[in-house]
């Protein structure tokens, strides 16, 4: 079984979502992002211990060499990879960069409509543009901070 088999089995079986996985060159880094959809405000601390003492004990029984292993929350620019994750959280604003251009562009930002007959929907202005998703290496949430409903004003 592969690193990522044996964390995507893991990560599920807590009852999270694995966002994705980052190796350092030599792997001796081992970076792990998770997400909660049905928690509102996202995972926390003690879920990323969790996670993160579970992760070492299944890895170290799969015998997977690493010197530091680091659990934690995708962020608010939080990236988008899977089919799932642009059904997800069409309505919000997205930064995508493609793998080969489209209409001599690789980097859009817009409106993420969500997925319509394979494709990825994106509204840029007026515009509707639909994206393979093979063809995006890159797409991101846009933060949005909203002061105006904020108590304190704070963010």
């Amino acid at each position: 079984m592969d690193v990522y088999e044996v964390l995507e089995k893991t990560v599920t079986g807590l009852g999270y979502e694995l966002v994705d996985v980052e190796r350092s060159p030599r792997g001796r880094l081992l970076r792990v992002y998770i997400d909660r959809p049905d928690k509102p405000r996202g995972v926390d601390v003690e879920d990323c211990a969790l996670v993160s003492n579970q992760l070492s004990r299944v890895l170290l029984v799969e015998n997977v060499d690493y010197e530091r292993l680091e659990v934690s929350s995708p962020g608010i620019d939080r990236p988008l990879r899977k089919e799932a994750d642009f059904v997800r959280f069409a309505g919000c604003e997205i930064t995508l960069k493609l793998r080969l251009p489209l209409a001599g562009r690789r980097n859009f930002s817009g409106l993420l409509l969500g997925i319509a007959n394979g494709q990825v929907r994106l509204r840029v202005g007026a515009d509707e543009i639909e994206f393979a998703p093979e063809n995006i290496g890159k797409a991101r949430l846009v933060p949005r901070f909203d002061l105006a409903k904020s108590s304190d004003g704070q963010v």
